[in-house]
């Protein structure tokens, strides 16, 4: 890419449309910026909630807290909002707060490459336009890309395959035979709709999940009309619901058996709800409760009562035509193949280049193990921001107050290249050397390395995407922007002149 092939010049370039993406445009209109782009590859804004729409698809964070602060909604119609809910909710965002004039739909990046003459970034979509942004903010996320499990002869199954993250809504299930791939966050919630339909529905559990019960009560007209028309009473109500999951905290972060309790209150819950000694060992998880994703669910354990339904333990071996075969040498016969398994958080980038200093790209700077200071920024990579990067992830409470705390500290990193008249700003790699000692140290004492395995967790062991502490503290790391952390300097410099 050169200058000459320059489709579109803006101040600043925002690639991804979900909470992320929209929460950074809608700051940036606040502090009177209208020098951005919106680059969104599908036909509209969501992010994962546009993508996520199998049935009974919800959030599991209540919706005054899954919410921008500084967008707020007073007609979540239950606690926990439902994917549509928040899909709505996006979508008024960028109608509420003028983002529609700014928003590029349908423009897949295939590449970022940053032009150390100009101190720029250029951006070649996969249509061919080239985009030019004296700043790049990457709000793409970890949960977009669906993992496939990589099973022996999938492609040879006759029948129907797809993810959860990629419903097909042509596929009749009444009357199917159905085999689920996963029992985790996302088959907690489809399953029991699926069940009801399917003539028979086996659903393959590699490890089971603690599974809570979900105080999901509807929102009524009175309380609606008062937190539209009280403010001081919605920020009082999402405080209190932020304080209360920020608490969690301690039992993930410093003493794990706090979480005793919890443990205790959901085998309690699988007594009450699975008919079946038997069943009930096989769902009962033999890690820690918060090792791996707390599940919350009150249809879930039932649905596995129905004759219709079997939980299958054993590995699978292969894939053949009519179905499905374990290690033990049985063949499940299944119509239709739904895998719930999950995304690939440990490579969110997928086959978009994004291309720093010297040619390095982030994939090659990322080859032993994703890493940013302060999940933000990577030496190399000038004038370029992450938002949900690396260890920027929550167990305990509602990554978009993470979200928020991030789109912070891009704006006063602006404000700080604006004050002293430069062009780039770029961490220092001491900083991001220090940062990931302090990292490392705090993660050994967290539960997520307990000896479970997960999402959260790299080829290597190791834990990528939470931040191995309060969210209250990521918050205060990033309040303010550091010479010690940074370096600024006229475009074509690299950071000699430091300010």
């Amino acid at each position: 890419m050169n200058a000459r092939g320059v489709s579109c010049r803006t101040g600043i370039a925002i690639v991804g449309a979900g909470f992320a993406g929209i929460g950074m445009a809608i700051r940036l209109r606040q502090a009177g910026r209208d020098d951005f782009v919106l680059l969104e590859q599908a036909d509209a804004v969501g992010g994962t909630w546009r993508d996520n729409t199998y049935p009974g698809c919800a959030c599991d964070i209540p919706s005054h807290l899954y919410s921008l602060s500084f967008a707020p909604n007073a007609e979540w119609s239950r606690r926990y909002p439902t994917q549509a809910e928040i899909r709505a909710y996006l979508e008024d965002c960028v109608d509420r707060f003028g983002l529609r004039p700014h928003l590029r739909l349908g423009v897949r990046l295939a590449e970022a490459r940053f032009a150390e003459g100009e101190g720029a970034w250029h951006l070649e979509a996969a249509c061919g336009t080239v985009f030019a942004a004296r700043i790049l903010v990457l709000a793409m996320g970890m949960l977009h890309r669906p993992a496939m499990p990589e099973l022996a002869g999938i492609d040879s199954f006759r029948g129907s395959v797809f993810h959860s993250a990629r419903w097909n809504h042509n596929e009749d299930l009444a009357g199917r035979r159905v085999a689920v791939i996963g029992s985790g966050a996302s088959a907690v919630q489809f399953v029991p709709l699926v069940a009801a339909q399917a003539a028979r529905l086996t659903l393959f559990q590699r490890t089971p999940g603690w599974i809570l019960p979900k105080h999901d009560p509807p929102s009524n007209a009175r309380t609606r009309w008062a937190l539209r028309h009280v403010p001081l009473l919605r920020r009082a109500l999402r405080a209190g619901v932020y304080w209360s999951h920020e608490m969690r905290a301690w039992g993930f972060v410093r003493f794990p058996g706090l979480l005793t309790a919890a443990e205790r209150r959901a085998r309690s819950h699988a007594k009450r709800q699975l008919d079946d000694d038997a069943l009930r060992e096989v769902l009962t998880p033999a890690d820690r409760m918060g090792c791996k994703r707390i599940l919350l669910s009150n249809d879930f354990l039932p649905s596995l009562n129905r004759p219709n339904v079997q939980v299958v333990t054993e590995a699978i071996e292969r894939i053949v035509p009519e179905g499905v075969v374990t290690i033990d040498g049985r063949e499940h016969a299944a119509d239709v193949l739904i895998c719930a398994t999950g995304f690939q958080a440990s490579d969110p980038l997928g086959p978009v280049r994004v291309v720093g200093r010297d040619g390095v790209t982030l994939r090659e700077a990322w080859r032993e193990r994703m890493h940013a200071h302060l999940g933000l920024v990577v030496p190399g990579f000038p004038n370029m921001f992450l938002l949900g990067g690396p260890n920027t992830g929550l167990g305990h409470n509602s990554v978009v107050f993470m979200l928020e705390a991030q789109i912070g500290h891009v704006l006063r990193c602006l404000r700080w290249l604006r004050r002293r008249s430069e062009a780039v700003v770029e961490a220092r790699p001491e900083a991001l050397a220090g940062f990931m000692r302090w990292l490392d140290a705090r993660m050994q004492r967290t539960i997520w390395l307990s000896g479970c395995k997960s999402w959260y967790l790299d080829r290597n062991g190791r834990n990528t995407t939470l931040w191995p502490g309060f969210s209250l503290g990521y918050w205060l790391r990033t309040w303010r922007v550091s010479r010690r952390d940074y370096r600024v300097a006229a475009a074509g410099r690299q950071g000699d002149r430091v300010k």
